[in-house]
């Protein structure tokens, strides 16, 4: 049983964290998902150094991703910045209590609306701004809050330059 619910909240977490990924060109707003971030301010909020950010996809600029360029002691991983339509931060919110493996918690003081979206140990801070949302993600062994800390001044300095 643990084992099926496991797969659930996998499949669901890559389907929610990926959303943007799979977004056809036009339905994304304009930009550049690694001008958003520095690799300074990527370093700065995992504390450990990040080379530049890179698109996953060359040609789809909406989502970008540091990774550390040091995994000693533990401390490797990676951020990713996905640009999403406004559309899809409401549909993933409504995830929310739809099963326990999904906890939706509301986030104050970052763009008009923002919540953190955990699935297992994934975490994604959301955020949407005007008719702008993205969702910022550190991927590195830890706590889900430890992670939260880190994405939330990540979100505040994206927020800052929409």
């Amino acid at each position: 049983m643990r084992s099926k619910i496991s797969f659930a909240a996998c499949t669901v977490a890559t389907l929610v964290f990926g959303l943007a990924a799979i977004q056809p060109a036009g339905a994304a707003p304009a930009g550049d998902a690694c001008l958003l971030l520095t690799p300074a301010q990527v370093t700065a909020a995992l504390g450990v150094s990040v080379g530049p950010g890179t698109h996953l996809t060359p040609t789809f600029l909406k989502t970008c991703q540091w990774t550390t360029t040091d995994s000693a002691n533990g401390k490797g991983g990676w951020v990713t910045l996905a640009l999403q339509p406004p559309d899809s931060f409401q549909a993933a919110k409504s995830l929310g209590g739809r099963s326990t493996a999904i906890v939706v918690t509301p986030v104050s003081g970052i763009g008009d609306d923002a919540y953190y979206l955990a699935v297992g140990d994934n975490v994604g801070l959301i955020v949407k701004k005007g008719n702008v949302a993205f969702k910022v993600a550190v991927y590195q062994h830890g706590a889900v809050e430890m992670k939260m800390a880190k994405e939330k001044p990540l979100a505040l300095q994206v927020v800052s330059k929409l």
